[in-house]
Parts: structure tokens; C-alpha cells; sequence
């Protein structure tokens, strides 16, 4: 018998899930000129409803973290459609803060959209 084995996406993965909370995906638009990782906390910039690595100094709206990126995705030289959690319970250490985040400035506000950021043995 074989055992199962996971590519690193999968386990990527498997490291950013931290409870049993369930999870809802949207299709969202990655602004070119980033490449982000699974776990980079998203926000929303207003003018284009486009995603971004959340920056708390933005001022576009997308200071707001409002989602987590469900997969690896390189829109360096053009827009890309990836894969967003909008709920769920994450393993803070999985995740990619944006300058001027910390988990302490952004928990209570992703709690507000049943985005839940817990501490992990492991990531």
C-alpha cells in the first residue's frame, strides 16, 4: 500500500486552514504588477474592484483587508483572475501581511466578515 502524498500547493494549503469554519471562494481580479503567495491578505481597491496585497497606509480602500488569496498567483505584468476566501479560520503564521499590518490590527475587523486568524503549532 502506498502512502498519500501532497504536492506543495496541497500542503501550502493544508497549512493555511486552521478550523473546521466553513469556507466561501469568489473569483476575484489581482491588479498586475504583484506576485503573491496562498495566504496574502487581500484588499479591495474602491475605483476598480480589483485586489491587492492589503497596505494599511493605501488610502484606496484597499487599506481594508477584506479577503485571503486561496492560491499562488504572478500578475507582474498583467491582471489575473485568482481564487479568494471570504470566510473561514486561517492559520495567522500562513499568512501575507501587507506594511503596517499586523495580526492585531487586522483580526477584529476580518472577524466582522467571519474571517477567522488563529494561532497554529504549525505553518
Amino acid at each position: 500500500m502506498t502512502s498519500p502524498s501532497f504536492s506543495t500547493e496541497t500542503k501550502s494549503l493544508l497549512n493555511l486552514f486552521a478550523g473546521e469554519f466553513p469556507r466561501s471562494m469568489l473569483t476575484v481580479t489581482i491588479e498586475s504588477g504583484q506576485n503573491l503567495t496562498a495566504g496574502a491578505v487581500l484588499g479591495k481597491i474602491d475605483s476598480s474592484g480589483k485586489f491587492v496585497l492589503s497596505l494599511a497606509a493605501a488610502g484606496d480602500g484597499s487599506e481594508t483587508p477584506i479577503a485571503i488569496l486561496a492560491e499562488d498567483c504572478d500578475a507582474s505584468s498583467a491582471d489575473v483572475e485568482a481564487t479568494a476566501y471570504f470566510s473561514g479560520d486561517f492559520a495567522q503564521a500562513a499568512l501575507t501581511l501587507g506594511t503596517g499590518h499586523t495580526v492585531a490590527s487586522i483580526l477584529w475587523g476580518l472577524v466582522a466578515r467571519q474571517i477567522y486568524l488563529r494561532e497554529t503549532t504549525e505553518a
